[in-house]
């Protein structure tokens, strides 16, 4: 069995100009986190350029970031799509290309080692004049950041966004960015978790998926530190499975620790089984998310 994925979020460097395809929300989110969190701890400036600032903000304190002293410092900018790349209804290359360009001004000035900026797409999607030249736009993102120490990682929905469209902005991207998956059909999908690290499980799952869970969990157990095994999207996992994921965790070294999350439904299935009980396993619902 092989894992798919074009490039790892955690592998982007300086003046990457990345092309990030997404499915859901989650994914987006943990992806992006990863991002952020990376930049951060690699003494970056990050901004993140997205619909709902607030909920953004909130999801990355989820996700471990720490975003309060990041934002009051300077570090970090969640800013709104129309504070940003889309004054009113209509959208310019030029006055996108003038938003950019300030950050990076800001950045320089400042004394950062480099910029990091995530642009959430889609408000490509909305009814506004002038986005015939989004590829336009891509193309003038890669020509700006061609020796520089600025990276930028461009959010599109796959499942909203026209195969056309995205095949015309590809080619202006120096890497794809998509999730490590490790099974994907129409009932299932597992793939990586990147913030906080671990793996993520959204749909129905039984023991048909257990090389896949497996592998999952093999990956993840060889990296350093907690893990967790995010569950919040899935409705069904039968008895093996539950098992498979509970010695896993049983197996880890006492200083490591694993966070279940799951819904109420889910969360019985590990109660029956004990896992409440094995030190080191934190059970949590999303009643108490």
């Amino acid at each position: 069995m092989t894992v798919s994925a074009e490039v790892q979020i955690t592998d982007l460097t300086i003046n990457d100009h990345a092309c990030l395809t997404f499915g859901e929300s989650e994914e987006l989110l943990d992806l992006t986190a990863a991002f952020v969190r990376d930049g951060l701890s690699g003494g970056l400036r990050v901004v993140w350029l997205c619909e709902q600032p607030q909920g953004v903000l909130t999801e990355l304190s989820r996700r471990g970031i720490a975003v309060q002293s990041a934002t009051s410092a300077g570090r970090m900018d969640v800013v709104a799509c129309q504070d940003g790349l889309l004054p009113g209804q209509t959208f310019s290359v030029e006055h996108a290309m003038r938003w950019l360009r300030t950050q990076m001004e800001v950045t320089s000035r400042e004394g950062y080692a480099g910029l990091r900026v995530a642009l959430d797409m889609g408000w490509a999607l909305r009814p506004v004049s002038g986005i015939e030249r989004l590829p336009a736009f891509e193309e003038e993102i890669a020509a700006t950041l061609s020796g520089s120490s600025v990276s930028v990682l461009c959010q599109y929905d796959r499942e909203r966004f026209d195969p056309v469209t995205l095949a015309s902005v590809s080619s202006f991207h120096t890497r794809s960015v998509t999730a490590a998956t490790y099974h994907n059909d129409p009932l299932l999908r597992i793939c990586r978790q990147y913030a906080p690290p671990g793996i993520r499980l959204a749909g129905q799952i039984d023991q048909s998926a257990g090389e896949a869970l497996s592998l999952a969990l093999a990956e993840a157990i060889r990296v350093d530190g907690d893990i967790t095994v995010n569950m919040s999207e899935l409705s069904f996992i039968d008895l093996s499975c539950t098992r498979m994921i509970i010695d896993a965790a049983r197996g880890l070294a006492p200083a490591r620790g694993v966070v279940l999350r799951c819904n109420r439904a889910i969360a019985s299935r590990f109660v029956l089984l004990g896992a409440d009980g094995i030190p080191g396993v934190s059970l949590v619902t999303s009643h108490d998310q």
